[in-house]
């Protein structure tokens, strides 16, 4: 299984994403305990190179995941406690970040409107994503309010329709 890889856009959805691929893998206390490589002792057995072979491997395997461009900004951090840290704080940003987002995206559910030969799929689609992203950064937008606004846009394209004299009564 791949892990999912970050380009820099969706960054919640990534990280729940990513905890979980690394969680799976048993990688995931690489990030949380902030791992740092241990010295091999003199005369180390099979199982001591074995053991540090892994935990040296374990915070390589999370700069796969990452875009090329999102790479040579973490190249220099030391693990992957840091490159998870540093991520964070450039892709969430505080809460007063959050919140505006969040309000850009309220803005934007409200004006979206059905174009005129989208289907009430494509245009539920479309909706579905930004209340996805919306419950990603902690708003539950109701799904009666999703579906309000399709029923809604619906109807006014089928009016809209009416007056053009596209749609039959």
């Amino acid at each position: 299984m791949a892990p999912p890889v970050f380009d820099g856009e969706n960054y919640q959805a990534w990280t729940v994403k990513m905890t979980a691929f690394m969680e799976g893998c048993d990688l995931w206390e690489a990030v949380e305990e902030d791992y740092e490589e241990a010295l091999l002792p003199n005369n180390p057995t099979m199982a001591q190179i074995k053991l540090h072979k892994e935990n040296k491997t374990m915070g390589d395997r999370f700069w796969v995941p990452l875009s090329p461009t999102i790479f040579i900004r973490i190249m220099r951090l030391e693990s992957a406690k840091n490159i998870w840290d540093y991520l964070k704080e450039e892709y969430e940003g505080d809460e007063k970040i959050r919140g505006m987002k969040v309000l850009n995206l309220l803005r934007e559910f409200e004006r979206l409107q059905m174009e005129e030969r989208e289907t009430v799929k494509e245009f539920a689609d479309r909706l579905v994503e930004i209340a996805k992203t919306n419950r990603v950064l902690g708003t539950n937008m109701k799904d009666d309010r999703l579906v309000e606004k399709i029923l809604v846009s619906a109807q006014e394209q089928r009016s809209m329709m009416r007056r053009q004299g596209i749609a039959e009564e």
